[in-house]
């Protein structure tokens, strides 16, 4: 990539490079070879968070062409013809096109941009080659975004667009040997010069989503399931991503108070857990419901109990439309993009998938009731169990209700029962308790999973203790049902915010009283106290790495995870998540009371009026900059020429030093030696210093001794002396 200033084709070597000049080090390269090395390994670190959306064809395309023009760099080798490109491009739009059956599209696109990028250059034969090699990276940096917005992944592009600017500095300093510590110094001076309008545009230009709102960002790949089966919370365990921030305005409840609600699944057909059809209401009934109405639907059976607690939350990318608002939350959180419905049963449903990270506030009240305090129809169903499933369960509760201790008992009094037995029963609280899933016969697998649970192998996470708990009640003609969400976080708060991770997942039950409504019971806090009172989670195990810091020091690694995840809270909050509603809050900062989009454009347009008178006086002094070396070298010309000598305008240092030892031999040697030493700091490979003054004026003063012989005529021999 070393180009000329003059023909602007690369300079080659008329001969291979000897292997010996490799163990030499990087210092030793040639500078062509060095700058193409540099920016292949540029294209790499740019090419490789895409490894794991890309095909692995062209994954390994790239890879096997990002080496073959590495050792092609490396030989001096010439680069393939035109035809074995035209057949590289085709193979790769052929792939692509049986891998996506199509060309066009955010996947097939990616995928045809990092085949385009390495294939060009392998015909890196110009300059202008390797400008379409640099904005095809530019362009690649911004497809990483429509995957991801982390800020690992920006660090690590921020880095790609140095390496980038720095590959582009060194095309433009075509001239000598520039190292790369020089190009890169001067690429991070150019990137900071534009760092302020960046941030300007970031903080002024107009908006109405959040930043990179594509529809498929963030969207979440595990989380709260529609549906429960045995074993399906505890898989969620394995998962510590976070789910959702929340901080509190006032006091912060308790551990055991932390239930945030999820899915209501009130409907069992032996083996899975489902919503009632009537407490997910369709999209378009959704979207037409009021926020007014949809908080009177939640508010309607809602007794709540001593103070409110306000709170934000930060909600993470979801599966599911329903929101896992702190139980019990009164009012519909107000978010732009969606219309969020309240239900009689608690649950908050938007009318869409929350696919990207949300910021809202709402109030909640930790003691409340709710539900009908009278028996009805509706609740007919709670007590429905599936014909021909877990049979022996069913003969227990018999069993159960018909003994004389508890003849008329209330249901509060028969799940204190339950619970009780739960507590006394040898019940283990364990995430791996083995598979329920083949158990029983038949066209009904799993048709005995709770009779083995409940009976024999005693051992469950919470989904198997809820399931159990409301088919004992069911049993018991008590109308029950589960409740899914996140229960618990974690110890201490993270810049101010409470963390709730996946692994936070947990399932509970609530049974039916008369005179009281729906009452939540807990069967996990019966087996596992410190569960739902502490929040200590079960664990899996540690990795390798996790493993050996958290041997050597838990809290290191505490401390660790809690410094990241704070910094990336606030990569997120203001970063990700800023919105028109934080732009108009800057803009009252600034003085404004009411600001407005005319407010914001003139703000803007003002800025950039600003920034653009400053950057034409800049350039204008910039003009007036000359290279320290011509400067330099107009000086040592104008003393060559006071000695009597006519040096030509493009005249080099050694060419001035020949004229001075044709014309006064021996004695010009100091001269000869200060314009070599002056060459080697232009041309030189070796990092020489810059240009100094004392250079200058040790030649002048070294001339000066001559002006008496310039009327001298030029000596025949080796000189005067």
């Amino acid at each position: 990539m070393g180009l000329t200033a003059d023909s602007g084709l690369p300079r080659r070597s008329p001969r291979r490079l000897p292997h010996r000049s490799l163990s030499a080090g990087w210092q030793r390269l040639p500078r062509e070879a060095r700058d193409t090395l540099f920016l292949l390994a540029v294209i790499g670190w740019t090419v490789l968070p895409h490894v794991s959306h890309l095909p692995i064809w062209c994954s390994v395309l790239t890879g096997v062409v990002l080496a073959w023009r590495a050792r092609l760099a490396l030989t001096n080798a010439a680069l393939p013809g035109r035809w074995v490109l035209i057949a590289a491009l085709g193979l790769a739009a052929g792939l692509t096109l049986w891998t996506h059956h199509t060309l066009l599209g955010k996947e097939a696109g990616v995928t045809m941009i990092v085949t385009l990028m390495a294939l060009k250059t392998l015909e890196l034969r110009a300059r202008r080659d390797a400008f379409v090699v640099f904005f095809l990276g530019f362009f690649l940096i911004l497809t990483h975004f429509l995957y991801s917005q982390s800020l690992l992944v920006a660090a690590a592009m921020l880095v790609s667009v140095w390496g980038l600017l720095t590959a582009l500095v060194l095309a433009h300093m075509p001239v000598g040997q520039p190292s790369l510590c020089q190009a890169g110094a001067l690429a991070a001076r150019t990137a900071l010069l534009g760092a302020p309008i960046m941030v300007l545009l970031f903080v002024l230009f107009p908006r109405v989503a959040p930043l990179w709102g594509v529809p498929q960002d963030g969207l979440a790949k595990s989380g709260l399931s529609a549906t429960m089966t045995m074993g399906s919370v505890a898989e969620m365990v394995l998962d510590e991503s976070i789910a959702l921030r929340i901080r509190f305005d006032g006091p912060v409840p308790g551990p055991a108070q932390m239930y945030f609600r999820g899915p209501v699944l009130s409907e069992f057909d032996g083996n899975e857990w489902r919503p009632a059809p009537s407490s997910m209401p369709s999209r378009a009934a959704t979207s037409a419901t009021s926020a007014t109405s949809a908080t009177s639907a939640a508010l309607r059976n809602l007794r709540p109990s001593g103070p409110a607690v306000p709170y934000e939350m930060t909600l993470e990318a979801q599966r599911l439309p329903v929101l896992p608002l702190l139980e019990a939350s009164l009012d519909a959180p107000s978010i732009d993009g969606l219309r969020v419905t309240g239900l009689a049963d608690l649950q908050w449903l938007a009318d869409k998938p929350a696919v990207g990270r949300l910021r809202f506030r709402a109030t909640a009240f930790t003691a409340f009731r709710h539900g009908p305090v009278s028996a009805s129809a509706a609740l007919d169903s709670l007590r429905a169990l599936p014909a021909g499933r877990n049979p022996r369960t069913l003969a227990w509760a018999t069993a159960l209700k018909r003994d004389p201790a508890y003849a008329g008992a209330s249901a509060g009094e028969l799940a204190n029962a339950v619970l009780q037995h739960i507590r006394s029963g040898g019940y283990r609280y364990t995430l791996a308790p083995g598979s329920y899933e083949d158990e029983g016969s038949g066209d009904a697998p799993g048709s005995s999973a709770i009779d083995t649970f409940w009976l024999e192998r005693r051992a469950g996470f919470c989904e198997h203790f809820a399931a159990a708990f409301v088919v004992v009640m069911r049993a018991l003609d008590v109308p029950a049902r589960i409740v899914t969400g996140y229960q618990g976080t974690d110890p201490e708060p993270v810049d101010g915010y409470y963390i709730v991770r996946q692994s936070s997942a947990h399932a509970w039950a609530e049974y039916w009283a008369a005179g009281v409504g729906w009452v939540r019971a807990d069967p996990t806090a019966a087996v596992a106290p410190g569960r739902i009172e502490r929040g200590r989670r079960l664990a899996p195990a540690a990795g390798l790495v996790a493993g050996a810091l958290g041997g050597m020091s838990p809290a290191l690694l505490a401390r660790l995870r809690a410094g990241w995840e704070a910094v990336d809270n606030r990569w997120n909050q203001w970063v990700l998540n800023y919105s028109r509603g934080q732009q108009f809050d800057a803009l009252k900062r600034l003085g404004f009371d009411s600001p407005s989009w005319d407010d914001l454009a003139m703000l803007t347009a003002g800025a950039f009026g600003v920034l653009a008178l400053a950057g034409a006086a800049w350039a204008a002094w910039e003009q007036r900059r000359i290279d320290p070396w011509v400067r330099q070298m107009e000086r040592l010309r104008r003393a060559v020429r006071a000695l009597g000598l006519t040096p030509g305008a493009h005249a080099t240092p050694r060419a001035l030093a020949d004229q001075l030892q044709a014309r006064y031999g021996a004695r010009s040697e100091p001269l000869a030696a200060l314009l070599d030493a002056l060459e080697r700091q232009r041309y030189s490979r070796a990092t020489l210093p810059r240009p100094q003054a004392a250079l200058t004026r040790q030649f002048v003063a070294l001339a000066r001794d001559l002006q008496p012989l310039c009327s001298t005529p030029a000596p025949s021999g080796k000189g005067l002396g």
